[in-house]
């Protein structure tokens, strides 16, 4: 069978690609912007990839169209496939009908972490000879690859609360039906589409009420707007994380890199990895609630935990130039910039940090987290944000009472004049986008050792 798929280049319907080639149909795909790590590993698997969105991508006719959810109405390609009446669905629906169908899901869902923790609970199933298929939103350093299909019923998926289609609102998280779900934290976010958290704790009930009662559902003890989920009606076993929790961790360095896992009051033994923050605590914790549940003994679940290598673009250390660490993360939100900033000043201790920003995810456009934007970096030593001529608000005047040194930048040329005036021996800097950011990391690895 011919697929091909619109939107392929996001980090969702690259990794659906990817399994569709694994199922033997030969698959194609078009996309607005064609950027790495998505694009590389596509062309790696012999996908053909198109730019733009042409009717002629789509003749001859494939056998079937899935489209992306960042497609709408007016699309070219989209009214090309409605006015020809080709066959489609949306990317979640797919992957319910053709992957999941008769397995083992276990869905990460959540406002942060949702692609780390992923990766953590594949990577923690593969050490314990599991073999799991997975789905993830990121390319996991383990696997070198966003997606397979595994060779057992285990299949762990990224369960996102976006929206699935333009033909179908509900959240991708309700076509999976997974048996173990974790749902690691809610803030409010995605203001393009809901209007305000109510709405999201709304659709994570909906996944709630899909769980099967031989389920569990793992959350942190500590998170309120979760509870009001679990409350409004749960029938599946739960066990809680964190503060207050079943599994606890005690933390033996303060960056988070050591520490011990303890599960209903019991020391089962300790975690030692290269990643930082309270964030990746959590999610450890999350992971080996789940892995249990699937069998993994606390104890097999920790060492493979501390053979975990983190997400391609989370805290990904891109270049060393002359003493100068870069790093390429994916926050998008104030509570991740903070989070992750605060994770690296544990563990460089006094070094400097310095931060540069692009506010792109489509929240971040809208304003929306803007109020947040100013107290997120407080662990930097110096911010430079981008702020491009289209970005439709103050991004100048919300973070002008920032109480670290700050610049707004409208180019990426002043970002690296700037960052090459302050970077010394010693100075991490920190590079934050959702998206490709005009290849920034290059240039500025470039400009550095020039």
């Amino acid at each position: 069978m011919h697929i091909h798929i619109l939107g392929i280049c996001g980090t969702f319907m690259g990794s659906l690609a990817v399994l569709a080639k694994e199922l033997g149909h030969r698959v194609t795909g078009s996309d607005a912007s064609v950027y790495p790590p998505m694009s590389t590993q596509l062309e790696a698997q012999g996908i053909e990839l198109m730019q733009g969105y042409l009717p002629e991508h789509l003749q001859p006719a494939p056998d079937l169209v899935v489209i992306g959810n960042a497609l709408s109405r007016g699309n070219p390609a989209v009214e090309y496939v409605l006015n020809q009446g080709l066959p489609y669905v949306s990317g979640p629906q797919w992957l319910a009908d053709h992957v999941l169908q008769g397995r083992w899901v276990l869905g990460v869902a959540g406002t942060h972490g949702k692609t780390t923790t992923t990766s953590m609970l594949a990577w923690v199933l593969e050490h314990a000879g599991m073999s799991p298929g997975f789905l993830i939103g990121g390319v996991p350093q383990n696997f070198g690859v966003s997606a397979r299909l595994g060779g057992t019923p285990f299949f762990v998926v990224e369960a996102d609360e976006y929206d699935s289609a333009f033909f179908d609102k509900r959240s991708k998280f309700v076509h999976y039906r997974p048996r173990t779900a974790i749902l690691n934290n809610l803030e409010f976010d995605h203001a393009d589409i809901f209007p305000d958290l109510a709405a999201i704790e709304r659709q994570f009930h909906h996944l709630v009420r899909t769980v099967p009662g031989e389920g569990l559902i793992i959350h942190p003890q500590a998170e309120e707007a979760l509870a009001r989920v679990v409350e409004m009606g749960c029938w599946t076993p739960v066990q809680t994380t964190g503060a207050g929790g079943q599994w606890q961790a005690r933390l033996l360095s303060e960056d988070g890199s050591r520490f011990e896992v303890v599960f209903d009051g019991k020391v089962e033994g300790t975690v030692e990895w290269e990643l930082t923050g309270q964030h990746n605590v959590a999610n450890a914790l999350a992971t080996l609630a789940a892995a249990r549940h699937v069998g993994v003994v606390p104890e097999l679940g920790i060492a493979g935990l501390s053979s975990f290598k983190s997400v391609k673009r989370r805290m990904e250390k891109v270049a060393e130039v002359k003493g100068v660490t870069l790093y390429d993360d994916f926050a998008h939100h104030p509570t991740a910039i903070a989070t992750t900033l605060d994770g690296l000043r544990k563990r460089v201790g006094d070094a400097p940090i310095i931060a540069v920003i692009e506010p792109r995810s489509n929240s971040m456009k809208l304003g929306a987290h803007r109020d947040g934007l100013p107290d997120s970096v407080v662990q930097a030593d110096r911010v430079f944000w981008y702020a491009p001529a289209n970005l439709g608000w103050d991004l100048a005047a919300t973070v002008a009472g920032s109480s670290v040194p700050t610049q707004v930048c409208d180019s990426l040329e002043a970002i690296i004049d700037g960052v090459k005036a302050h970077a010394v021996p010693g100075a991490q800097v920190v590079i934050m986008s959702n998206g490709g950011f005009g290849g920034l990391h290059g240039k500025l690895a470039a400009a550095l050792g020039s």
